[in-house]
């Protein structure tokens, strides 16, 4: 066999024309890999290594999630705990103190061989992390961090709008309006005192008139008794505005009566609703909206074909530039405002054919509450937005569902002539 002699620089060739043709075929096959992995994402298909606490992979089919009843209640009573007003390292301690193993621990208990980077007991960290997780909704949320190519180790964060979301992808845990008003909590100034273990009735939710900041409990000793008032935050720490005093045993008093007039609104609301709803056809049809709709599309289509039009008025000298001008503004505020009146009368129809739906949301939330007897936390963050006092002698309550609530009146109000007196009344 005869040997060859290759020239000096020969092999360094050779070994980098290997190097980049392995290279390319990694390449492709990483590519090909990512780009299977993210069809299954787009198409709901967990490709995760371990589910998120409260599930466990489907044992008929591991890229699905379905609920784990045992964590499921925990993940259950975390949020119920911050509903109550308990902070996140309150709730993290009471769970320790009732043996219940965290996310991690539990993960191993089930002979999975789970490792993470946070505490084997439960802290104020990864509670967060259940009260702001997505998936308890039954949302399927993937690709929120990897590595950029095959070549990099290091993962990195993509932005949300990287991610691949799949909404209503399995059995949900938490409830839609619990889920938003924890993420409405969370983002509220709240703090609890070091010898109570949830926070007091108003915390996060009374603002300044003046000022809009919020307001801060203060005690005031008197005759061996505590009682306590809301000041201004922004006056207590001596950057202006004034004090806007006022009782918390007389805003507890307003309030609750507030809060029970709007329970009775919304109730008398829902039995409109049921009325309605159970007329004839014909009669909750008396607004024909596909009429309308279809007379405004052709409004709209109209004034789009004389716009259309007027270039060639111009051009053949018709009408001057300037009256170009003008006739083509006037035609963009007619279609505008035909496109306005579209969209309501589009929204009032879907209304209409979703009216049989109304009982699973807002007006369940108030229909819970009609026979309080006095104020709770939950009653505070499920029914309000936020209480506005300006002085001794006003305040103001802004309730959730302002929207919901006032487009239910809107509803009604297209009925008014064939309601009953006493429903027209309430």
């Amino acid at each position: 066999m005869s040997e060859v002699n290759l020239p000096p620089d020969a092999a360094f060739f050779i070994i980098l024309y290997v190097r980049l043709s392995n290279d390319a075929y990694c390449k492709d096959i990483s590519m090909k890999i990512r780009s299977q992995l993210d069809i299954k994402r787009k198409m709901g298909e967990f490709i995760g290594a371990f589910a998120t606490y409260g599930y466990k992979k489907d044992p008929k089919n591991k890229n699905h999630l379905v609920v784990d009843e045992d964590a499921a209640k925990v993940v259950e009573l975390i949020f119920r705990l911050r509903l109550q007003g308990m902070s996140n390292s309150r709730i993290a301690s009471k769970l320790n103190g009732m043996g219940i193993a965290s996310p991690m621990e539990y993960k191993r208990s089930q002979g999975q061989k789970y490792e993470s980077g946070f505490r084997a007991m439960w802290n104020a960290v990864s509670v967060r992390r259940v009260l702001t997780n997505e998936t308890y909704l039954g949302t399927l949320i993937q690709h929120k961090r990897g590595t950029p190519n095959y070549k990099v180790k290091k993962e990195i964060q993509y932005d949300r709008e990287d991610w691949i979301v799949i909404e209503e992808n399995h059995d949900p845990i938490i409830e839609e309006t619990d889920f938003q008003t924890v993420q409405s909590l969370l983002q509220r100034d709240v703090r609890v005192a070091p010898d109570k273990e949830s926070t007091h009735l108003f915390a996060g939710f009374v603002y300044c008139g003046d000022c809009e900041h919020c307001m801060t409990r203060k005690a005031v000793p008197s005759h061996g008794k505590k009682y306590y008032y809301f000041i201004c935050s922004t006056y207590k720490a001596h950057e202006g505005c004034s004090s806007h005093s006022f009782s918390e045993a007389k805003l507890n008093r307003i309030v609750f009566g507030l809060v029970q007039d709007q329970i009775q609104l919304v109730a008398e609301v829902d039995h409109i609703l049921d009325y309605i709803a159970s007329l004839p056809e014909h009669q909750r049809s008396i607004f024909n909206y596909d009429a309308q709709i279809t007379k405004l599309e052709a409004e709209i289509e109209r004034y789009k074909n004389l716009k259309l039009n007027l270039y060639s008025d111009m051009s053949d000298g018709v009408i001057s530039r300037e009256e170009y001008m003008e006739f083509r503004a006037g035609y963009d505020r007619k279609i505008a405002s035909c496109q306005q009146s579209l969209g309501k009368i589009t929204e009032e129809r879907r209304q209409a054919v979703d009216n049989n739906d109304r009982h699973s949301g807002w007006i369940e939330i108030f229909r819970q509450y009609r026979n309080i007897t006095e104020l709770h936390r939950e009653v505070i963050v499920n029914l309000i937005e936020r209480i506005v006092i300006y002085d001794s002698n006003r305040i103001e309550i802004v309730f959730r569902y302002q929207d919901e609530l006032q487009s239910a009146l809107q509803y009604i109000d297209r009925f008014s002539e064939i309601l009953p007196k006493e429903s027209k009344e309430a």
